[in-house]
């Protein structure tokens, strides 16, 4: 079994339920990916780390720090951070707050001593359904200065998040949707 196999069976095993669910965006879905049950087991974070950390390799344009919004992306984004620290191509991480800091340096975004000014960065999600989360991290990181090379996510629900992030003029990557999730 391959990584992108067994992080399929760790996300089916602790991630995936069915039932009645009011999702962030505040649809109701008849199924829901609690995916941090998956990115906070050690197995699982790893797997994430390396998988999206492939995806990073992947792009044109050197990707200089991984980030997103807190709490969902917090592992992910350190798991990439440890990945690429062990893979020899360090990238630092940041995370980006749903509220500005109400003391001390007010920032939006933690971690910016590690990150070089206008540099282009790798924003990540463990489950897209509308896209909007990731369109609110965007606009605080652009705020900043930086540039989004790479919009990815471990699950894409297919349910609306691809179309709003291109119309915004980024496309989003992901390891597994909906369908290839749940197909046998």
């Amino acid at each position: 079994m391959n990584e992108r196999q067994r992080l399929k069976s760790i996300l089916l095993e602790k991630s995936y339920r069915q039932g009645t669910f009011t999702l962030t965006s505040g649809k109701t879905s008849d199924f829901y990916i609690d995916g941090k049950q998956t990115t906070l087991s050690a197995e699982g974070a790893y797997l994430c780390g390396r998988l999206l950390f492939g995806l990073i390799r992947e792009e044109q344009t050197p990707i200089a720090a991984v980030g997103g919004m807190t709490l969902g992306a917090d592992p992910l984004v350190t798991a990439v951070s440890i990945v690429s620290y062990l893979e020899q191509a360090p990238i630092p991480a940041f995370i980006v707050r749903k509220e500005a800091k109400g003391h001390g340096t007010g920032n939006y975004i933690e971690g910016l001593k590690n990150m070089a000014a206008g540099c282009t960065v790798a924003l990540i999600e463990d489950v897209v359904t509308t896209g909007g989360t990731l369109l609110k991290v965007i606009d605080r990181v652009e705020a900043q200065g930086f540039k989004v090379g790479l919009v990815a996510t471990v699950v894409e629900r297919e349910e609306g998040g691809v179309e709003e992030l291109a119309r915004a003029g980024y496309r989003l990557k992901s390891i597994f949707t909906r369908t290839e999730l749940l197909a046998p």
